[in-house]
């Protein structure tokens, strides 16, 4: 097999856990594998760096930055390089642009836009291990650009998908996807098999192990995508095409998103156009709205409630303020104490009364439910946060996935 590893932060954290990596590269390459490796930076590394750049400027050039924060990567790829020639394999590190890897221009967070494999096909060939430095790539100006967070998975995905690796592996500090958060429902169990949409959505709405942009990349280019933890043996979860997986769950997790404030838009004017206005300006001011919910008000005015991420509050803030100014609504109301907890599973598409039961087990648990999302594969309800927990515990419990 063709198989791609990636190690993050804390898997390459001190030298001893990269020599635990070089270990486990080994084993899998002494298994009869061809292995190509990707590096995130050692954990804390990249917030050194950017500390050093704010020594000298709170407002950096980004180029320089991606310059300099690319190269903690580079180091971590490297120093496991070395130590897998040590053990006795023919091991070459790749920075993103030896590895071929392309990108838009936009610093700091760059988007892969190609990658020209020939470099790490010929090595494969010679039965070299690659060590590819995540995070990273060049322009087409052969500027050094950095993919921003979640970049080295996304390097890594993007890697599998142009050398047609039968699987790429992400290593982690945890042992996969779980039904939900552990340390709220001691009940967890760890999922084997969950479809890219359904792990898209767990993405989406809070679980912290995969960032969206990796799992689309892995969707779009078809790879089989697998996380593990990197300090034990036990199996992990596979995320792979929902027609991959034999007996499909009814549900497969739930998700909480904390990371949320609603606003409230009263006495908006109503007339046609208003709502494209208003949500065409908060996307100009790059605020990523999520639920919207549109009531009639009273004396021919409508009210607007929306939901965005609590780091977008004060760009919607400024939005919002004009629309005032220029009469088109009367007032605003912002809470930043709700939560969203969603219950998430391919198997909705075809069993009616899902979202009927997570609605009776609000009711039961006397949780009152501000503002509700549905798609094809989730439910997603705004509540009180304080509430949080109870929810996620009870709508575990009401669909039986400690089962």
């Amino acid at each position: 097999m063709l198989i791609v590893q990636k190690f993050g932060g804390t898997s390459v954290g001190d030298l001893e856990r990269i020599q635990n990596v070089a270990n486990r590269v080994s084993a899998t390459k002494k298994a009869g594998n061809d292995v190509v490796v990707v590096v995130s930076a050692m954990s804390g590394e990249t917030n050194k760096l950017v500390a050093y750049a704010e020594h000298f400027s709170q407002n950096p050039s980004r180029p320089e930055m991606d310059m300099l924060l690319s190269s903690g990567e580079r180091v971590t790829a490297a120093l496991l390089a070395i130590a897998l020639k040590e053990m006795g394999h023919d091991s070459v590190a790749m920075s993103g642009r030896k590895a071929g890897i392309v990108t838009d221009s936009h610093h700091t967070k760059a988007r892969i836009e190609e990658i020209d494999p020939t470099a790490m096909n010929e090595a494969i060939k010679e039965g070299k291990i690659i060590v590819v430095a995540g995070f990273q790539g060049v322009n087409e100006n052969g500027d050094v650009t950095t993919l921003g967070r979640g970049g080295s998975d996304l390097s890594a995905v993007a890697v599998a998908g142009a050398i047609n690796a039968d699987l790429c592996e992400i290593y982690t500090d945890v042992t996969g996807i779980f039904t939900t958060d552990p340390r709220i429902e001691s009940k967890a169990k760890k999922i084997d098999k969950i479809s890219y949409e359904e792990m898209l959505e767990m993405a989406s709405l809070g679980a912290k192990v995969l960032q969206n942009r990796s799992v689309e990349m892995a969707k779009k280019l078809n790879v089989n995508l697998v996380t593990r933890s990197s300090f034990c043996d036990e199996e992990g979860t596979l995320i792979t095409k929902e027609e991959n997986i034999m007996e499909k769950p009814l549900v497969s997790g739930i998700a909480l998103d904390k990371n949320q404030a609603r606003i409230s838009l009263i006495g908006v004017s109503d007339r046609p156009g208003i709502a494209s206005e208003i949500f065409n300006k908060l996307a100009k001011a790059e605020v990523n709205v999520d639920m919207i919910v549109q009531n009639r008000g009273h004396g021919g005015t409508t009210n607007i409630d929306f939901t965005v991420a609590k780091g977008d509050l004060n760009d919607a803030k400024d939005v919002v303020k004009e629309f005032i100014k220029e009469g088109d609504l009367q007032d605003d109301v912002y809470n930043e104490k709700i939560c969203k907890v969603s219950v998430v599973g391919v198997g909705m598409k075809s069993h009616a009364g899902v979202a009927a039961k997570a609605f009776s087990t609000m009711a039961e648990n006397n949780i009152n439910i501000n503002m509700i999302s549905t798609s094809e594969i989730k439910v997603s309800m705004v509540i009180e946060e304080k509430y949080a927990e109870l929810a996620v515990r009870s709508l575990h419990d009401a669909y039986e996935l400690d089962k």
